[in-house]
């Protein structure tokens, strides 16, 4: 059915241009994959018996210790830049080092790196990735921005990350917050925000190639220009190309499911003044995904994003962002008893401006608001006789306001009020406010508190889905569906009880009503339509520890619980029985560990366990079993501007599953193997 399939198969396509057979990185590694395995796994051991022949590695650019990390400046949490010790809120910051020493290709993968978030990959181009639970097929509750531009989808509600790629090397931070957004962000920002902000063009400058090839992941190539137009105008241009090999079935037949992406784009900084500045970007992308029913999806797009920023003296922040953002998806459907194959096309543009300003108020308080409009004008071109989104055109409009104050009631105590406005052409005005509470008793120690109220707005695949077309159709959406909501409570802690280790936990409380669920129609039955007929009641805590180890060795480790309930209001019906919205694990460690060798030579390991999970199975509950894999990068810098790396991924084991109903057509992960060579000057 279309909220199954479609969800599953929609994907980006791209026209790609086959990268270049001449950047020379055969790698005959599947085979070798075990002795390759057991070498890296051994320089675990031999790493500190070369460090007792007293040969120290130098300390890598752009590391920084442990207190230095906590100093680290985030904004997505209060709407102005603060330190990450001083955010009142479950934050993990992904570096750009930790992207560089990871073994991640793709936004999708670099997302392993923050413990607070559940990733599971599908397939080679599908990943379901969230916060605090409800990982459907699409999850909805998880709000992404690149560069504060939203890329959650209004069409069918949620994120697909096969279209949301960049230049890992120019991405300055990834910010990912656990808990509601709906203050600062609006809707959508359910269950956590993730917040991916690229560099500045001045800290791109030169020149970087990088080039690799492996058995899963193909290809890759990656070219990045950056130069100076003026003397305080700065700009860069990128061009980032992949291809994917198709995956396997549970049953170890080759699955049909290649994947080619491209992207490319610029970005321009100029300084207009002491305390201003101009920044312009944009991208364009284009991508084919092969599907499991033969047939190809296509997505591309492209945006354009400006933004006006002023610092002032007084502490105060001033920002005007625009954006326009166009995409365009072409989504195949099989043929089925009651109508033939054929596609659905759709074109989404949307427009959206902002102001976002915070001041002080005196010595005490701070005072952060703005006001925003966003326009999305939709319009499916060709409907597919399986499936189809009446009416064809449509355009929403999204004003919004929102206003929070901090007031510091004492030197170590900062409560924290605000609320977001935000009316949408479905459901009206929606209020999301949050209350927080912040102390600061101790040196290096912060705890908080929080109160919250976040909206998932309905989607145009929540209201005018028809599964087959009218007139007979089986599946449709609800005319009457509405916001689904969310209460939540959490308390944290963080702190560095030593200079070498810091941590932090959270724990929460969350109160979910109006959630999607599948009902009949009054009188006919048929079509079974989307409802609000599902409540649910989540809770557990999260951890997270940084240890210096030694002046080469850092671990990072974390850990997630959480339990959910999911259940029918009274007197109503489910034809999923309440079991389509969530597939999460009851637990899920993550140990990544990062070694600085003599000779320039760096040693990476990520370890994760992720528990079993609990999914719908034709209404049904299924399973995907518990898994434990291991990620090993093994790199060497051969100069000062050429790097050689090795990259591991899912290495114990030849396959396994990590989402999906149980079958013979459930896709699973393969062991792959990867080189790259990274020069820049």
């Amino acid at each position: 059915m279309f909220s199954a399939t479609c969800a599953r198969e929609i994907i980006i396509e791209c026209s790609s241009t086959p990268l270049p057979s001449r950047a020379r990185f055969w790698l005959r590694l599947r085979d070798a994959a075990t002795s390759r395995v057991s070498i890296a796994l051994a320089l675990i051991f031999i790493a500190p018996v070369a460090k007792a022949k007293e040969e120290t590695a130098v300390r890598r650019l752009q590391d920084l210790t442990i207190e230095e990390l906590l100093q680290v400046e985030v904004t997505s949490v209060s709407g102005y830049t603060e330190k990450l010790n001083d955010a009142p809120s479950a934050i993990q910051v992904i570096r750009n080092v930790d992207l560089n020493r990871s073994t991640a290709s793709t936004l999708a993968e670099a997302m392993c790196l923050a413990n607070n978030l559940n990733v599971a990959q599908k397939n080679p181009h599908d990943w379901a990735i969230s916060a605090r639970g409800f990982n459907a097929n699409v999850g909805n509750k998880l709000l992404v921005l690149i560069d504060g531009r939203s890329v959650y989808t209004p069409l069918f509600a949620g994120v697909f990350w096969n279209a949301q790629d960049y230049l890992l090397q120019d991405i300055e931070q990834i910010e990912v917050i656990s808990g509601p957004g709906g203050t600062l962000w609006g809707a959508n920002a359910v269950n956590g925000v993730i917040n991916i902000n690229t560099k500045s063009a001045r800290d791109t400058q030169g020149v970087l190639v990088e080039a690799g090839r492996g058995d899963e992941l193909h290809h890759t190539l990656a070219v990045r220009y950056g130069g100076q137009a003026a003397p305080k105008v700065h700009f860069r241009v990128y061009g980032k190309f992949l291809t994917a090999d198709p995956g396997v079935l549970d049953d170890g037949r080759k699955a049909s499911n290649g994947w080619k992406q491209g992207q490319g784009g610029f970005r321009v900084d100029a300084v207009t003044s002491a305390s201003d500045t101009v920044t312009v970007q944009g991208d364009l992308y284009a991508g084919d995904l092969a599907v499991q029913s033969g047939d190809s999806a296509r997505l591309g797009g492209g945006n354009l994003l400006g933004r006006w920023s002023r610092q002032g003296t007084d502490s105060s922040e001033t920002q005007v962002p625009f954006y326009v953002d166009h995409t365009h998806i072409a989504v195949p459907f099989a043929a089925s008893p009651f109508a033939p194959a054929g596609f659905l096309k759709d074109n989404l543009n949307t427009y959206d401006l902002a102001l976002r300003h915070s001041a002080r108020l005196g010595l005490r308080q701070r005072l952060t608001g703005g006001i925003g409009h966003r326009l999305m004008r939709d319009g499916v071109e060709e409907q597919a006789p399986n499936v189809a989104i009446l009416p064809a055109r449509l355009t929403r409009s999204r004003p919004s306001l929102f206003l929070q104050d901090d007031n510091e009631v004492s030197d170590n105590l900062v409560v924290t009020v605000g609320s977001k406005l935000e009316h949408n052409d479905y459901t009206g005005l929606k209020y999301e406010p949050t209350a927080r509470l912040k102390g600061n008793f101790a040196p290096r120690q912060n705890a908080w508190a929080a109160a919250s109220r976040a909206v998932r707005m309905p989607s145009r695949f929540d209201r005018h889905l028809y599964e087959p077309a009218p007139p007979l159709s089986l599946v449709a959406g609800g005319p009457d569906f509405i916001s689904e909501t969310v209460i939540a409570y959490e308390a944290g802690y963080r702190a560095q009880p030593a200079p070498w280790l810091s941590g932090s936990v959270s724990v929460f409380y969350n109160e979910y009503d109006h959630l999607r669920s599948w009902g009949a129609t009054p009188v006919t039955t048929l079509p079974i339509i989307f409802q609000n007929n599902l409540q649910a009641k989540t809770h557990g805590f999260e951890l997270n520890a940084d240890a210096q180890v030694a002046p080469w060795w850092r671990l990072n480790a974390g850990f997630n619980f959480m339990r959910e309930n999911v259940w029918r209001r009274p007197g109503t019906f489910d034809l999923q029985n309440a079991l389509d919205e969530t597939v999460d694990p009851r637990h899920q460690l993550a140990v990544h560990s990062r070694m600085d060798l003599p000779r320039q030579v760096e040693l990476d390991v990520s370890l994760r366990w992720v528990d079993t999970l609990r999914i719908n199975h034709g209404g049904l509950p299924g399973t995907v079993p518990a898994y434990t894999e291991l990620d090993i990068r093994l790199a060497w810098q051969v100069t000062r501007h050429v790097q050689f790396a090795q990259l591991g991924r899912n290495l114990l084991h030849n396959q396994h599953a990590e989402y999906g109903s149980p079958g013979p057509g459930r896709e699973e992960l393969q062991r792959s193997v990867f080189a790259k060579i990274t020069w820049r000057n």
